[in-house]
């Protein structure tokens, strides 16, 4: 099974993409589901039909699904999420307070992308479309914070000692131990990391997973953008392709939407030197909303004209970050770039590189705004850049 994400900030049309893509990838023999893993849900609208967090069939071929995140909560967290809340309760935390505080950060919205190991372990679908929350949180909060994981590792080894101890005493004291976890519940914790783990596998596998960033061709967007595409390097998700979405086209000629075209074609180059050699698929400002079937696949034709979306766009890397003793390493592939044509300049969010008359503009994760350039060589193809805390 192929899995495609749609991601990118709010209102870029991600969702429109992702009914597009996964009605294009049906209409060509394809078992395809699209899911949306927004809290936001619009993809029932963008299909024009009624569906909600159990798979429903919108055409031969196409299945659509709004992922319920209480449901998700339910199924992987649910048992031991009730021993804490009563634990907190009788402390004289208030009920809902209880049940909001025993939620780990970010459990909630990687809930959602659980389904991606059900429907790769059943493997019904050739396709799996996610349309993402927006940005790139979701994702990133599949592999959960080292700290929060070290922590619940620890409460969970104490609390199952004092658990092995207190169940026989309640017993003899004629107590109930509805209120001590039962060895099933911390299993389910235990299968909720493994299977956070193994998403975050498949996700970044690029032969099984394609991470496409949707974008609108305005500089607000685009940086936003940036920053999340180098997130998932540093995460090591597989970014295949841009998808710049609501060009004006160029028949449009009143004088009123000149200006906009002129600097939607800078912005578009911005693009391309942001990105690198990451291909770019466009869609054009179509003259109505894009919903119902027709729409959308008016849509699919224009984004991927004779290509098949389903299938990997891109084999190499732009940039990768790695990370060993807190010294980063930025890796950049120039292939053919003679190190005599390279230049080299920091802000303090942003690396901007010329090689002879061409330029990349790269933002920096928060982690490295106040880390120094300790060391910059070019070697096997590629400019290698690395970063410390001065003194270190």
């Amino acid at each position: 099974m192929r899995v495609i994400v749609h991601t990118g900030k709010g209102g870029v049309g991600k969702t429109s993409v992702s009914a597009a893509t996964a009605l294009r990838c049906a209409e060509q023999g394809l078992k395809t589901i699209v899911i949306s893993t927004d809290t936001a849900h619009s993809l029932g609208d963008s299909l024009e039909a009624e569906i909600g967090p159990e798979p429903t069939q919108i055409r031969d071929n196409l299945w659509a699904q709004e992922v319920d995140a209480r449901y998700s909560m339910d199924k992987y967290w649910g048992r031991i999420q009730q021993y804490m809340t009563s634990l907190f309760t009788r402390q004289g935390v208030e009920d809902i307070v209880a049940e909001e505080v025993t939620i780990l950060p970010g459990l909630e919205e990687g809930a959602h992308l659980l389904w991606i190991n059900q429907y790769f372990t059943e493997n019904k679908y050739d396709v799996l479309v996610v349309d993402a929350a927006p940005t790139a949180e979701t994702l990133r909060l599949l592999s959960l914070p080292d700290v929060t994981r070290w922590w619940f590792e620890k409460i969970m080894s104490i609390t199952r000692g004092a658990a092995r101890i207190l169940r026989p005493i309640g017993k003899v004291l004629g107590r109930t131990s509805d209120s001590i976890p039962a060895d099933d519940a911390w299993n389910q914790v235990d299968q909720l990391f493994e299977t956070l783990d193994k998403v975050r596998r498949l996700l970044t596998d690029p032969e099984v997973a394609s991470v496409r960033l949707v974008v609108n061709p305005e500089r607000m967007v685009i940086k936003e953008t940036q920053r999340t595409y180098t997130y998932l390097n540093l995460y090591g998700y597989a970014v295949d392709s841009i998808i710049c979405n609501r060009v004006i086209p160029d028949e449009v000629t009143d004088p009123y939407f000149e200006m906009w075209k002129r600097n939607q074609r800078d912005n578009i180059a911005y693009i391309r030197e942001a990105f690198g050699e990451l291909p770019m698929f466009t869609a054009p400002m179509f003259s109505q909303e894009i919903t119902g079937l027709e729409g959308l696949r008016r849509l699919g034709t224009a984004l991927y004209t004779d290509r098949h979306p389903e299938k990997k766009q891109f084999d190499g890397t732009t940039h990768q970050i790695r990370e060993v003793n807190g010294i980063y390493t930025l890796s950049v592939p120039l292939p053919f770039a003679d190190k005599e044509d390279l230049d080299l300049y920091r802000s303090r969010d942003e690396l901007t590189l010329r090689v002879g008359p061409y330029r990349r503009n790269i933002v920096l994760p928060y982690s490295l705004w106040d880390l120094e350039i300790e060391d910059a060589k070019f070697e096997h193809a590629a400019l290698n850049i690395t970063f410390a805390r001065v003194g270190k």
